[in-house]
This record gives C-alpha cells, structure tokens and sequence, in this order.
C-alpha cells in the first residue's frame, strides 16, 4: 500500500524543522566564537521558506482529506493537532533566527520534541485511544478506511431501506387510488337504483290510482243498472 502523502510530507517538514533547529544553534555558536555565518544564515533562510511552504502544503492536504471524507474527523482532529504543532515551532523558530548571537531555550525544546518524537512508533501516543495504540500511520490508515468502508455500507443499506419504504409508499398509493375508484362506482351504482326505484315507486302509486278510479267506476255503473231494472219491473 503506497504511504500516505500527508504523513510523508509531516516527516519530511519535521526533519526540515529540526535541521533548522541545529543550524541555528550551529550558528550562535560561531558567532560566539567570533566565526563568520553568512553562509549558514543564508541556508537557514532558504531552509525557513521551504517550512514554511511544507506546512502550507500539509494544510491543503488536510483540508482536502477532510472535506472529500478521506479520513474520519477524529483523524483530522489530530493531524490538525500535529500541524499547529509544527506551526507554533515555525514561529519559534523564526523568532530564534532573528534573535542573533543568542541561544535561547526555544531551540533547545525544539530539539527535545524532536527527538521524542523521532523515538515514538506514533507521534499521537500522548493522546491516542486504545484501540490504535501502538500501531504504525499505515495500520492506522487501514483502520481509518474500514471504519470509512463500513459507514459506507451502513449508508447503502439505510438507502436501500429508504427506497423500500418509498416504493411500499407508493404501492400503498396506487391501492388508495384503486379503493377510491371502487368506492366511486358504488357510489354511482347506488344513485342509479335509488333514481330506478324511485322511478318504480311512481308507476306503482299511479297503477293504484287507476285501479282505484276503474272500482268506482264500476260501482256506479251497477247502481244505476240497478236503478233501471227497479223502474222498468212491472208492479203488480
């Protein structure tokens, strides 16, 4: 697996740190012995400049890392933590470049840091968790990117159960659709035989009506049948 660029990089700008660290001290010890030091000057400067641009780089790297989910946030809470490190011994450094003929103890913790940290497996180790302690920047990083791996898959796995819901969503609506029609037409169908049966209603009363009217009718007519025959019957 290729090293990560960023940790190649924080190596390389803290050897570039403790170099100018040395140079410095190198320096105020000539100075202290009357020797000339334009050339070393000259080379801590340049060697200032290409830390300087070392830790902007580191920057844009974690920046990019983070902001395309490369790494977890805890893993670029502690690369920030290293890189202000490195930010907070630039300007300690710098302010001893500056401060000539003398030595003081910023140069010498700079030092220290260094070697404590050249002689540590993980340079988080102050401050690192159980479950990566002990383990080198690649271990790490496959670590890293199976924890990555695995929220990956639960987010596929929450997608797939969102897309299931949302297809049942629908199924359920396209049912209530269906239903609504169903409950539509008997609607339509109960209107229909109740206008029919209304309808039935009305003939029915007006046979009775006739059939009312035709008895009467009759009844009379055998009234006065009746009368006729009692006026024509012979009296004797």
């Amino acid at each position: 697996m290729a090293p990560d660029p960023w940790f190649s990089t924080y190596d390389s700008t803290c050897q570039i740190a403790q170099e100018i660290a040395e140079k410095i001290q190198q320096r105020n010890q000539y100075e202290r012995k009357g020797e000339k030091t334009t050339k070393l000057t000259v080379t801590i400067r340049a060697l200032l400049q290409n830390l300087k641009e070392k830790i902007a780089l580191l920057k844009d790297l974690l920046l990019r890392a983070v902001s395309t989910h490369q790494i977890t946030q805890l893993e670029g809470d502690r690369r920030q933590n290293l890189l202000d490190d490195l930010v907070t011994r630039e300007r300690l450094l710098l302010a001893s470049f500056k401060n000539e003929g003398a030595e003081p103890d910023l140069i010498r913790s700079s030092l220290m840091s260094e070697e404590a940290k050249r002689g540590a497996p993980n340079p988080w180790l102050f401050e690192e968790p159980e479950e990566t302690r002990g383990l080198g920047f690649d271990e790490i990083r496959q670590q890293q990117q199976k924890i990555i791996q695995e929220q990956d898959a639960g987010l596929d796995a929450l997608s797939s159960i969102i897309s299931r819901q949302k297809q049942m969503g629908q199924e359920i609506g396209n049912e209530l659709d269906e239903q609504n029609e169903i409950i539509d037409d008997l609607a339509n169908l109960v209107e229909n035989t109740d206008e029919k049966l209304r309808t039935e209603t009305r003939r029915v009363n007006m046979v009775d009506r006739k059939s009312t009217s035709c008895g009467m009718i009759m009844v009379i007519l055998l009234l006065l049948v009746a009368i006729v025959v009692v006026a024509v019957w012979p009296t004797n």
